[in-house]
């Protein structure tokens, strides 16, 4: 059974100029919506991750190539509304958002600093997207010895193939991978 005290639920990168790429489905959010109740509901405290930069995208770096295209056409800033937590998710008082820098949830945000200080031990991810932040954190969660379980049907990748083959065959060796269904009665 999840001890809720030393577990954490990781709700990464549901910020609007994220979501708004599933726009055209709204129904892609429903998972992440009963896995984020469920969790307030039992009490496992509630990370939101988003990524975001400063003006002037001083953490960039002309080398980085997804995020120097950023730089170049501006946006993704920390006050643009495109980095800010979509309202069907919006956090309560008291839950922390976290702005990343980078890919993982741990790359340059004080996630870890967090964890250590609820002593968390177990994390809880979902986000979007798969390839992205899912997979740079559980790889980085992994080599730094929590226990994982991501919530598959809370994670979405704008390649179905490619969310299918790390939620069967990656994930697998390094967390528990539930739909949120099973995660949700496993809690019970």
């Amino acid at each position: 059974m999840l001890n809720a005290k030393r577990s954490a639920f990781v709700i990464m990168d549901l910020q609007n100029g994220i979501v708004s790429r599933f726009a055209n489905n709204p129904e892609v959010i429903q998972p992440f919506r009963k896995a984020l109740e469920a969790a307030r509901k039992h009490g496992i405290p509630v990370i939101f991750v988003r990524v975001g930069f400063n003006e002037g995208y001083p953490e960039v770096s002309p080398r980085n190539k997804s995020f120097s295209v950023v730089a170049q056409h501006g946006g993704m800033t920390i006050h643009d509304e495109a980095t800010q937590i979509h309202e069907s998710v919006k956090p309560l008082p008291g839950e922390p958002v976290v702005t990343k820098f980078r890919i993982s949830a741990f790359a340059g945000s004080n996630l870890e600093v967090i964890l250590r200080a609820k002593q968390v031990e177990n994390l809880i991810l979902c986000g979007i997207s798969t390839s992205g932040v899912v997979l740079s954190t559980v790889r980085e969660a992994a080599d730094k010895d929590y226990a994982i379980t991501v919530l598959k049907d809370a994670c979405l990748d704008a390649d179905p193939e490619v969310h299918r083959v790390l939620t069967e065959k990656v994930f697998p060796r390094q967390a528990d991978v539930k739909t949120v269904e099973d995660w949700i009665e496993s809690l019970a």
